[in-house]
């Protein structure tokens, strides 16, 4: 039995009620909240290891909400959005959310998306564990640390699988395909540019240039690979 907490912050109380049952059936720990004062409370009492959250809530917004949980927690946040408002789906992204949902959506999507969430923090595969270094910047697989000289960088656990996904193969060049399914799953059906926003937020994090990029390169035409540092 699954016993994960997740927090729905959604002030729509039918939707907020089929994400509860349907991810309680599933055997998650669910508690919602109707508003961002509640919810950024329960994120702090709580803990939870994902937190779905509504863009759109009344006493404090969502975007308020994930910039908040983001200075304390690194819970995954599925920012759930209304359809067609790709506005709100790049900002939400941009100010730490690790995917997304677009409303309405199906009760079994919720639970595929949660789930595909946590199996993420898998085991290494062989010889992905050593540290890689690129000039400045180190990458620590194992310790999950991210260092700029003696700056320890910090990084979302998405911002991290980005990084680490290409640290792990410098020699690669990676499709927006290739990492979306390295790192959120061959399931997942959506924006491209999602990779394009954790890469944005990535490269600010390190100081990196994006016109003249040191370790995080764009490859014209197919994605993104690392530099040399």
């Amino acid at each position: 039995m699954n016993t994960h907490k997740v927090l729905v912050i959604e002030d729509e109380p039918a939707l907020a009620r089929l994400a509860q049952e349907y991810l309680t059936r599933d055997g998650f720990d669910v508690t919602t909240a109707a508003d961002g004062e509640r919810g950024l409370a329960l994120a702090r009492e709580l803990e939870p290891a994902v937190i779905l959250l509504d863009i759109g809530l009344p006493r404090v917004d969502g975007l308020e909400v994930c910039r908040a949980v983001r200075s304390f927690s690194d819970a995954y946040v599925i920012m759930l959005t209304a359809r067609g408002d790709e506005l709100d789906k790049i900002v939400g992204l941009s100010v730490g959310a690790d995917d997304y949902l677009v409303k309405p959506f199906s009760p079994r999507e919720v639970v595929a998306r949660v789930r595909a969430m946590l199996r993420r923090p898998r085991t290494l595969p062989d010889g992905a564990a050593a540290a890689r270094r690129f000039g400045e910047l180190t990458v620590d697989p194992l310790g999950r640390e991210v260092r700029v000289g003696d700056r320890v960088v910090e990084l979302t656990a998405t911002e991290f699988d980005v990084l680490a996904t290409l640290a792990r193969s410098p020699n690669v060049a990676f499709s927006r395909t290739q990492l979306i399914e390295s790192i959120w799953g061959p399931g997942w059906v959506g924006d491209e540019r999602l990779v394009d926003v954790h890469v944005g937020r990535v490269r600010r994090k390190l100081g990196d240039d994006a016109g003249d990029p040191r370790f995080v390169r764009t490859v014209r035409g197919v994605g993104y690979r690392m530099g040399p540092g």
